[in-house]
């Protein structure tokens, strides 16, 4: 029988397959402290992983593991050398996670394109003519329809969010060195191939990319001096993808228009993290899955790619390349 570690909550549904296979025995972890892991993983072949960390620290300690499975596409959580070393597979949900996530870009461009909350305020507090700061709103306010986006990362989420933003007539620009431009174009954009040159295009920026040693703060003071000024910057991927204090300036300077960010370099951000009391800032806590239906689906593919795994059926989509 196949030990599995559950390290953090998964949705009810995926755990439901563990308890109906006679053939894994599982417990769940929700204390994430180091000091508890390296305690307790040492017994299990397999993992499951949603928030906490797997370095080399806890991943030394377990001699049996032989899978990773990842609650989602990311893994810069994880300890990729150390994997690749001992030949630990790394399991992603990679067919599950790309609704939800355009769904909440376009959510955070829609909200900071009309203000986000202020006109409901506006009248729950019974201001209906209020006008100097309404005046002020209206002005800043925009229609996205021709508005030109430039969308970093042509992946799951990329492909998405695409169809969502033609579908509000907005002009959709692409930067991924990795995918061509037939296929950009059949999705209905056009590929840019030096990201400058799409930034000083760019009304909207949205990140969608995996954090890397190419990704890392590609998004700093320098390049922000290229976007235009009411431009708006949209980080759903990894947070240190933007420099975050480089952005704080930008934003303060009113080098751009705002941002909407859902991940932050230091998870969860220090209290004094200027961004969190910065106004042009929309933000949100690392929740772009948090939907009900992504939620279902990435605990049932989490808990599905480790049971594939030990079975030898594994779609090798879901295999991260180390």
């Amino acid at each position: 029988m196949r030990r599995i570690a559950i390290v953090d909550k998964l949705h009810d549904d995926g755990i439901k397959l563990l308890k109906d296979n006679p053939k894994f025995d599982f417990d769940i972890i929700e204390d994430l402290s180091k000091e508890n892991l390296i305690s307790k993983l040492p017994a299990y072949d397999g993992i499951t992983l949603r928030r906490g960390n797997l370095d080399r620290e806890i991943l030394e300690k377990c001699k049996n593991l032989k899978v990773v499975s990842r609650h989602g596409v990311g893994y810069d959580n994880v300890d990729i050398k150390f994997l690749r070393e001992k030949k630990i597979k790394l399991l992603i949900t990679a067919t599950t996670t790309s609704i939800s996530p355009a769904e909440h870009i376009m959510f955070m461009i829609i909200s900071i394109s009309k203000g986000k909350d202020l006109f409901d305020k506006t009248v729950r507090n019974g201001d209906w003519k209020t006008s100097s700061i309404m005046k002020l709103q209206t002005n800043n306010n925009f229609e996205l329809a021709n508005k030109k986006i430039l969308i970093i990362g042509f992946g799951r989420i990329g492909k998405k969010l695409i169809k969502r933003c033609l579908g509000f007539d907005m002009k959709v620009n692409v930067f991924d060195p990795y995918v061509d431009q037939k296929t950009i174009k059949s999705f209905g954009g056009h590929k840019v191939n030096k990201l400058e040159e799409g930034l000083k295009e760019a009304n909207i920026i949205s990140l969608s990319v995996p954090l890397t040693d190419e990704t890392y703060h590609m998004i700093n003071l320098q390049k922000i001096k290229m976007m235009k000024k009411n431009a708006i910057i949209i980080n759903t991927s990894r947070g240190s993808v933007i420099k975050e204090s480089d952005l704080n300036k930008a934003l303060d300077e009113n080098l751009i228009f705002g941002a909407g960010l859902d991940v932050f370099e230091k998870e969860p951000p220090d209290n004094d993290n200027p961004l969190l009391k910065n106004k042009k800032v929309f933000l949100s806590p690392h929740s772009a899955t948090f939907t009900k239906e992504c939620s279902a689906s990435m605990g049932i593919q989490t808990v599905q790619n480790i049971i594939d795994f030990f079975e030898n059926k594994l779609d090798k989509i879901k295999i991260v390349e180390l």
